[in-house]
């Protein structure tokens, strides 16, 4: 069994989002609550949004901002299963151009 990172990606500019109607934003986040609830035995951690960024360097740090809207974590018995499970997220129809990138986390060797 195998950890995967998804982030997802969010395409729709600020006026695009405004746009969204309180009943359109129910709707998304129940489609997303039963989506959760289908894959509840994969989701190790059913994430969060992404806000306040900050890059960290040698040098300092400094605020960012990126389409990166929200992470989730799955286990899954191997990658192309991972990507299933996204594949038919409600993120994916909200806005044209929304993305799930979704990451293999291996364990660390012993």
């Amino acid at each position: 069994m195998g950890k995967y990172l998804a982030i997802f990606n969010g395409a729709a500019s600020e006026e695009q989002k405004d746009a969204i109607s309180p009943e359109q934003q129910q709707a998304f986040m129940a489609a997303w609550g039963e989506w959760a609830q289908n894959h509840a035995s994969a989701l190790t951690d059913p994430g969060a949004p992404l806000f306040a960024k900050r890059v960290v360097t040698s040098d300092g740090d400094t605020e960012f901002t990126d389409s990166k809207t929200a992470y989730a974590i799955v286990e899954a018995d191997s990658h192309d299963t991972a990507v299933a499970i996204f594949a038919k997220h409600p993120h994916l129809t909200l806005m044209a151009g929304n993305s799930i990138e979704v990451i293999e986390c291996p364990s660390l060797p012993v």
